[in-house]
């Protein structure tokens, strides 16, 4: 099997076209991410899933989706049940830290047993971004809390829950998204906060959650660290921050390189993830062009990229024995869900 390129793609539809195919197979991304228009039912998610890992022949390859509940949720009902957002399980943990715990480890439990279930191995979370009063609501209640260890102690129990299941967490948006005033999904956003007061909040749950394997970069602009370049494509904040400061030493991927935060051509914006030091390029729309362009700038995965993805390949384990219907009753009632 020949060497993975760097980067993660998406696709267009419910089922892969022949161009898709064509192009994965030769272009062979290291793995795959999945959107709400790749969702219809049970057994179309399945078996697009298997196409997606059969088109570079890689029946482990890594399918990756944001299912974090709340209004970030790529599979709905009637196919899994709508949890709570973020900030619901943060309610609990406000009032009872050991029952926020609890619910932290169902939530990622549960969403390992709905995963699994579809063959998607990897869930884009925990979010842990810390918001400050005022911030855009592009994290908003997708947040925790409004402290560092609120957002720590829930992120690691929901992503222990998520690996108890099989399922690998990536942490986000590193090295934190909650000081932002605009939707880097549209806009660049702009942190003028200082060092030590990052160094006070936003960066200490990623510090604490280091040792995971997988994180995703935030496209914001940390001008007391270099006011030039957004994180995501900056070497001085993946050097000095994120491996040297934060030093998580795990498999780096952008968040979408569609995104406008980001300026330049499709293959400019590539360049400058892979020239900032990130080991992936995410690429979510499954626009055909923009996926070529992409493909042609990246490197196969060599050296610490190599390594790094070699590691997250390897951390993933099998789902314990524990009880669906039990944990899942546990987990309703805290919510009055049932």
């Amino acid at each position: 099997m020949s060497e993975s390129k760097a980067f993660i793609s998406g696709c267009k539809g419910l089922s892969l076209t022949e161009e898709e195919r064509r192009f994965f197979d030769g272009e062979r991304p290291w793995g795959f991410i999945l959107f709400g228009r790749n969702i219809g039912e049970e057994n179309q998610i399945s078996d697009l899933v298997a196409g997606l890992r059969d088109s570079i022949g890689n029946p482990n390859a890594p399918v990756l989706i944001d299912q974090e509940g709340g209004r970030v949720q790529r599979i709905r009902p009637p196919l899994v049940q709508q949890y709570p957002n973020g900030a619901a399980i943060g309610e609990i943990y406000r009032r009872d830290r050991e029952q926020g715990v609890r619910a932290a480890w169902l939530m990622g439990r549960l969403h390992a047993f709905d995963l699994m279930r579809f063959g998607i191995t990897v869930d884009c979370l925990p979010v842990l971004d810390v918001p400050v009063p005022g911030s855009h609501d592009v994290i908003g209640n997708r947040a925790y809390g409004r402290d560092p260890q609120t957002v720590t102690a829930i992120g690691r129990a929901m992503s222990e829950g998520l690996k108890a299941g099989g399922v690998l967490p990536v942490m986000k948006h590193m090295p934190g998204h909650g000081r932002t005033f605009v939707d880097s999904h549209h806009n660049l956003p702009v942190v003028e906060a200082g060092i030590q007061e990052l160094q006070r909040s936003d960066f200490l749950p990623f510090i604490a959650m280091r040792d995971q394997v997988m994180a995703m970069s935030a496209h914001i602009v940390f001008t007391a660290i270099d006011p030039d370049n957004p994180a995501t494509t900056s070497p001085k904040v993946v050097s000095e921050i994120i491996r040297g400061h934060i030093g998580f030493d795990g498999l780096l991927m952008s968040d979408d390189v569609s995104m406008n935060a980001l300026a330049g051509d499709m293959a400019a914006r590539a360049r400058g993830i892979i020239g900032a030091g990130l080991d992936l390029v995410l690429h979510c729309h499954g626009i055909m062009e923009e996926m070529r362009a992409v493909a042609d700038v990246v490197p196969v995965l060599s050296g610490d990229r190599l390594r790094r993805a070699r590691a997250a390949e390897a951390a993933f384990q099998k789902p314990d024995n524990a009880d669906q219907d039990a944990l899942r009753a546990e987990f309703n009632a805290m919510f009055a869900l049932a």
